[in-house]
């Protein structure tokens, strides 16, 4: 019998199912109480604080699922790990150069989050990149005097005006050049504006990447200079007497790599051509790596899209190893070394939290103990199959059942089976599928033809969220994110089910999961309980998913909150934004809430006038719609 079948289970039990101290990197675990918490690590102590006490703080100052919680701690932590891996790298192999990390605001754009990067970054000098005009006028505002700036993608004169008055108060700004026809407007535009401006040039490096984003690396990549184009943008800053404004180079390794020789080799090539610019006469300093270092989602420390096969003191050492091995024989000084790792910094910081507000199970219901006596044959048929177990092979027994059903289909779409004897019928091929499903837990080895049979009989469990709001990678580009209830694991899990969302969409559903030992079509759950929130968390998706998200049915933004563990084990709750109303997300789309209420008064006023409604009804009708437009997109209790 399955461990979960039995009445023993213990919250290691579930951490070791769910897997939460792999994927978790020690800042997610269970408590003897099976209560999902996050741990801070402090100079003299560690501290565990329980997410189900969070949510009842929060709950109580007015929040209400579904929520995206924030840990201030958890991202200080991983800025300062990344940090104090390089310099530990750095100083380990007597690399001359530092290390000037960068975070790309296009990775969490949420002022929040920029707001404390740039804060606690500040003892490591932790510069911003940016990508966009919008993304540079948040960038120059967060950032202090003398504050690193990296900026990347397209550049018009606006933007490349907006980048030089950066320079002239006082940022270290690098304008990476992407295209050769970027060159000609920053030399006019610094020259008219009297600034000096710092150029990197952003090369494409033929070694190609594994993951979900390899064509960011690679000859097709859509940003970046050929080497061709590279020397032409050498030769027209010589031809100008301005290549001692050349400081940068600059590639964009990828995203989520999860194999560290795919690193090493590319970073090779990036320094073979910071070697050659050197040789030509550029009097470069930087080099910067970009993206690339993964997340390990899964928790396998493989080379799965998902994970990664080297830890984060790897990937440093491995870098810095690279640059100066390939730079020494040459004798070219060691660059400050640049990356731009979003992914690694933000997604642990936040979780999103919901409740599933109700269950579909597909059981057998009022199955008869005899069969009526005029029944079909299929219905005999059926009947038979269940007292074959001990006889005939689990997917012969299953492939006999849906063969039946299927018939029994057929014929009543031709009229000549009865509403109630397909019913009984699909109640008597449930029963047998789930009893083939109970003995295939006895089983090493899943016989032919049964593969899917455990996600046919998986409960739907339909979660107060939107996965095209909160989780679009998901449904985009199949993202996998650890996700598990945050409660009630001193009890087994012994139901399985996929996850629905709120959307009246296919695709809005959570149905591919990370357990310890492999990926699954379905989730461990517990049972609902009456008059009791089932409480399931999202984890590791504070990159990317804030400003991705759309309107899919007007489900809008999630409450926020941001909190920070203190060492004797309470938290404050340091920021709360409320989440998108009726009314926001209808202005979103061109409906001006103030207008919408004069019209349904317009509507209630003519229904009184025709005698539809009594004037009390239409002041309780027009207090409805304006509680209603001020209200919270998602279920509300």
């Amino acid at each position: 019998m399955s461990p979960r079948r039995t009445k023993d289970w213990t919250p290691d039990q579930a951490a070791a199912l769910y897997g939460i101290r792999n994927w978790g990197g020690g800042n997610f675990d269970l408590n003897e109480h099976g209560e999902v918490t996050i741990k801070v690590a402090f100079d003299d102590r560690e501290v565990a604080v329980s997410v189900m006490e969070i949510i009842a703080g929060l709950e109580q100052r007015g929040h209400v699922m579904p929520l995206l919680l924030r840990i201030e701690n958890l991202l200080d932590s991983r800025i300062a790990l990344i940090n104090e891996s390089f310099r530990r790298a750095i100083r380990e192999a007597d690399y001359q150069g530092e290390y000037r990390g960068v975070f790309p605001v296009k990775v969490n754009q949420q002022s929040q989050v920029i707001e404390e990067i740039v804060r606690f970054g500040s003892s490591y000098n932790l510069g911003l990149e940016a990508g966009s005009k919008a993304e540079l006028v948040l960038a120059l505002a967060a950032l202090p005097e003398n504050g690193q700036l990296i900026l990347n993608g397209y550049k018009d004169r606006e933007f490349i005006d907006l980048g030089l008055w950066a320079t002239k108060l006082g940022q270290r700004c690098f304008f990476v050049i992407e295209s050769p026809t970027e060159l000609p407007l920053l030399l006019e535009r610094s020259q008219a504006l009297g600034v000096k401006p710092l150029i990197g040039v952003r090369i494409k490096i033929s070694a190609r990447v594994g993951g979900l984003w390899t064509e960011t690396s690679g000859d097709r990549s859509s940003f970046g200079l050929s080497t061709p184009q590279l020397l032409q943008v050498v030769d027209v800053l010589k031809k100008q007497q301005r290549l001692d404004c050349l400081q940068l180079l600059h590639c964009h390794l990828g995203s989520q790599i999860p194999d560290i020789e795919q690193i090493r080799t590319a970073v090779l090539e990036a320094s073979r051509f910071y070697a050659g610019l050197v040789a030509d006469g550029a009097p470069l300093g930087y080099i910067d790596f970009g993206g690339g270092l993964a997340v390990d989602y899964t928790g396998t420390q493989s080379n799965h899209v998902h994970s990664r096969n080297y830890s984060l003191a790897d990937y440093c050492a491995s870098i810095v190893e690279v640059v100066k091995s390939t730079l020494d024989p040459l004798e070219i000084p060691h660059p400050h070394i640049v990356t731009e790792s979003g992914r690694a910094t933000v997604a642990h910081t936040s979780l999103l939290l919901f409740n599933v507000l109700h269950a579909m199970h597909f059981e057998a219901l009022n199955l008869p103990e005899t069969l009526p006596a005029q029944c079909h044959e299929l219905l005999m048929t059926l009947a038979a199959l269940r007292e074959e177990f001990d006889t005939t092979p689990l997917n012969q027994i299953y492939s006999q059942a849906l063969s039946c059903r299927d018939t029994i289909r057929d014929r009543f779409r031709s009229g000549q089976i009865s509403m109630r004897e397909r019913s009984m019928a699909e109640n008597m091929f449930l029963a047998i599928a789930q009893q083939v499903a109970r003995n295939l837990e006895k089983l090493d080895d899943i016989p032919p033809g049964l593969e899917e049979l455990q996600l046919s009989l998986a409960d739907i469990y339909y979660g107060n969220f939107s996965v095209f709001q909160s989780l679009p990678d998901t449904w985009a580009i199949d993202q996998l994110f650890p996700v598990m209830p945050v409660h009630r694991h001193c009890e087994a899990p012994v139901r399985e089910a996929i996850i629905a969302d709120l959307t009246c969409d296919c695709d809005g559903k959570l149905d591919n999961f990370i357990l310890a030992d492999r990926e699954s079509r379905t989730l461990p759950v517990h049972p609902l309980k009456e008059g009791e929130d089932y409480l399931l968390g999202v984890f590791l998706m504070g990159a990317y998913q804030e400003t991705m998200g759309d309107l899919h049915n007007l489900l809008g933004d999630t409450h926020v909150a941001s909190v920070r563990i203190n060492q004797d084990g309470s938290f404050d709750v340091m920021k709360e934004i409320t989440g998108d109303s009726i009314g926001d997300v209808l202005s979103y789309v061109e409906y001006q809430p103030q207008a919408l209420f004069e019209t349904f008064r317009q509507k209630a006023e003519a229904a009184v006038r025709s005698g539809r409604i009594s004037v009390p009804e239409r002041q309780r009708f027009m207090e409805d719609i304006h509680a209603t437009v001020r209200g919270y997109t998602y279920f509300e209790k």
